[in-house]
């Protein structure tokens, strides 16, 4: 099993990428170490009376200097305490968690929609081989776009066509012309369950990172299971959880 870490860290920088969207450097002793691609955070609120953890995706690793970002969206008051938090300022997290993305030597497809596109990022740093990125967004408002084209060509869709192709990532591959050997994809359910589809029709081995509320982020509340294709050995039943088993899974082992 990966090696997880419960530590106190220490904010380096924070900054507002966007509407809602908030860039955080913590320097961390152990986690930025052992951390990889689509692997997770779990963050603790300084405020007592939010007792569960917030899940955040790992944007990118720094491991030279301890050091781990984490891109978020301000969804409610634990994310909102964050953001409001300074340059000195310390949380406790435990990390990393989960299973990351598996590198294969493939062409590939980077393909992340709204907040699920932070740890495309790193999975970009990380991937030695011919890469293509799509990234879907709402509006123009296109957070860390720029910093990906430093490492893959980057498409885009809007779903009000005010920049890149208007529509979904599907809409941005077909209207580009396409082809990857290999789908690594993080975003919400419908363009996972569309991307699943579009993988099976053409014979693409496909990536998926789920997103789900989760609770103890360590496997043990079963608050975040979906459903599986194979019995889980823990429940015995058609189901894995999101926060241990995955949150990378092989997207035609899991049932949307």
């Amino acid at each position: 099993m990966p090696e997880k870490f419960e530590e106190t860290v220490k904010i380096i920088n924070q900054e507002k990428l966007s509407d809602e969207i908030y860039s955080m450097w913590l320097e961390t002793k152990q986690v930025a170490a052992h951390a990889k691609a689509g692997q997770f955070v779990s963050v603790y609120c300084n405020d007592g009376s939010r007792l569960l953890p917030r899940p955040i995706s790992i944007c990118e690793i720094d491991r030279e200097k301890n050091a781990i970002r984490l891109v978020y969206r301000v969804a409610g008051k634990g994310t909102d305490e964050f953001s409001g938090m300074r340059e000195g300022e310390t949380l406790r997290i435990l990390g990393p968690l989960g299973n990351g993305f598996p590198k294969q030597e493939k062409s590939a497809f980077l393909i992340g929609g709204g907040i699920g596109i932070p740890p495309m990022l790193e999975l970009a740093k990380e991937l030695d081989c011919e890469k293509q990125m799509i990234l879907g967004y709402r509006n123009n408002q296109m957070f860390l776009c720029d910093e990906m084209k430093a490492y893959s060509e980057v498409y885009v869709a809007t779903e009000d066509g005010s920049a890149g192709t208007k529509g979904n990532v599907l809409d941005a591959i077909r209207e580009n012309g396409l082809k990857a050997d290999v789908i690594y994809a993080c975003g919400p359910t419908p363009m996972l369950r569309a991307l699943k589809e579009y993988a099976k029709e053409n014979g693409i081995e496909c990536w998926i990172s789920m997103e789900e509320r989760m609770a103890c982020g360590i496997g043990a509340c079963l608050a975040c299971v979906c459903k599986s294709k194979e019995k889980d050995h823990h429940t015995n039943v058609h189901n894995k959880r999101i926060c241990k088993e995955g949150p990378v899974f092989l997207a035609e082992e899991v049932e949307f």
